[in-house]
């Protein structure tokens, strides 16, 4: 086979496969050319995501001149050269007064169409916290503390969506109620586990299955009841004594005239990525593309496995190529820098120490990981024979500080695309 050099080339190739197949571009196309458009007498394109640009830019080259009004929230820099849609620049994963301002102006939209038009409504990764539109009397200031308790106390995006929907005007099927009784037509580019419709994005077309009592109940789960702004305690509250509104539900009416597609996921990039490691010649197992919990855990599991495959060829003969993909979460209790996919990697390096032609890959497919400029890490079982203070950095959070000296660092940059992470093993 190849030493751990072509390993390390293979693995990245690996991974660009997996972007390559998570690219929206292809799949909007695809569905507006399949809409019988000309029923319709003014069309919106509203959307929100990591994905908008390509989203938009896809949606304007097929329906052209025919789109009415166009406006969609977008991560700092994720940008594209549009005419029609116009790309709002605002806050994640902590939301922001720009992020207000643009989901205010989508929410106008939506409720200013008609019977006789389309809202086209352009969904994926990171819409959640690109959609900030907090019900009154929750302000944005106390939003963004809600959502930076619920990342730091290692909550998954279930739960933070099922929170965010109860203090939004937008979220969970809300953007639909606004837009009724107009058709809604939404593309969702998935980044959760199961690819649940009413999750993606916090659902703003979808229905809601979660509840005000669901909430209160995430909030005692993770000992935050006390600490959250007294004006989100209160809605939540009001919601489960019937004061204030919930969500529309599944049997809502409204959803009569609304229908949620997912045109891409990250089963279909692990595919891909499955493909193009056969090409080179691994034998390939998928584990899941729905694996969560604890970071370090999920590390943990994948090394131990890498090391069965190398002394005893199970679950499959070298050379093989492990692959997985889905959400992971991180507790944070240092003060260092990094992201899920690095502390993925950090934590696999320890437990693959001194194991010969091994190497991990963990990155996000968006091209960020946390609040760094990295899409994730890359590691081998040498990694820790250059720089043996793994665990110390490990311990403070710290893995981009780790990888970054050894030029391990995985940087891409925005993809416009979001369908969560690819996990990597390559074992001779």
């Amino acid at each position: 086979m190849n030493s751990t050099k072509t390993l390390r080339r293979h693995a990245l190739a690996i991974f660009k496969a997996a972007l390559a197949a998570a690219a929206p571009a292809d799949a909007v196309t695809r569905r507006l050319q399949s809409l019988d458009i000309s029923r319709f007498r003014n069309i919106y394109v509203l959307g929100a995501g990591k994905a908008g640009a390509s989203m938009a830019l896809a949606a304007e080259r097929v329906l052209g001149r025919r789109i009415t009004a166009g406006f969609v929230n977008v991560k700092y820099g994720h940008l594209a050269k549009l005419r029609r849609i116009e790309l709002n620049e605002c806050g994640h994963p902590v939301p922001d007064a720009a992020g207000v301002a643009g989901a205010a102006r989508i929410a106008a939209l939506a409720e200013s169409a008609g019977p006789n038009d389309l809202v086209i409504c352009l969904i994926s990764g990171g819409a959640s916290a690109l959609l900030p539109l907090p019900a009154a009397p929750v302000t944005l200031e106390e939003k963004q503390a809600v959502t930076r308790l619920l990342l730091a106390c290692g909550a998954n995006i279930h739960e933070i969506n099922a929170i965010r929907k109860h203090i939004s005007s937008i979220k969970g099927g809300q953007l639909a109620r606004l837009a009724a009784p107009a058709t809604v037509e939404s593309l969702l580019l998935s980044d959760v586990i199961g690819d649940d419709l009413d999750v993606i994005g916090s659902g703003p077309t979808a229905p809601d299955a979660s509840t005000f009592a669901q909430a209160a109940a995430i909030l005692r789960r993770y000992h935050l009841q006390d600490r959250i702004p007294a004006a989100v305690r209160d809605r939540i509250e009001a919601g489960i004594a019937g004061t204030v509104a919930e969500t529309p539900k599944p049997d809502d009416p409204l959803f009569k005239r609304v229908r949620n597609t997912v045109i891409g996921s990250n089963r279909l990039a692990l595919d891909s990525a499955a493909k193009k490691a056969k090409e080179l010649g691994y034998r390939t197992l998928i584990l899941s593309s729905t694996i969560g919990g604890e970071t370090r855990d999920v590390a943990r599991m994948h090394a131990a496995i890498a090391r069965e495959i190398a002394a005893t060829g199970h679950p499959v003969k070298p050379p093989a190529a492990l692959i997985s993909g889905g959400e992971t979460t991180v507790t944070i209790k240092g003060e260092g820098k990094g992201g899920r996919n690095q502390e993925f990697a950090l934590a696999a390096a320890i437990d693959l120490a001194g194991q010969p032609n091994t190497v991990v890959l963990s990155a996000g497919t968006d091209g960020t990981d946390g609040p760094t400029d990295a899409a994730g890490a890359i590691a081998d079982g040498d990694t820790l024979a250059r720089n043996p203070e793994a665990a110390r950095y490990l311990a403070g959070n710290d893995s981009y500080n780790y990888f970054e000296p050894l030029s391990d660092l995985i940087i891409t940059g925005p993809t416009n695309t979001n369908v969560a992470d690819v996990r990597i093993l390559l074992i001779k």
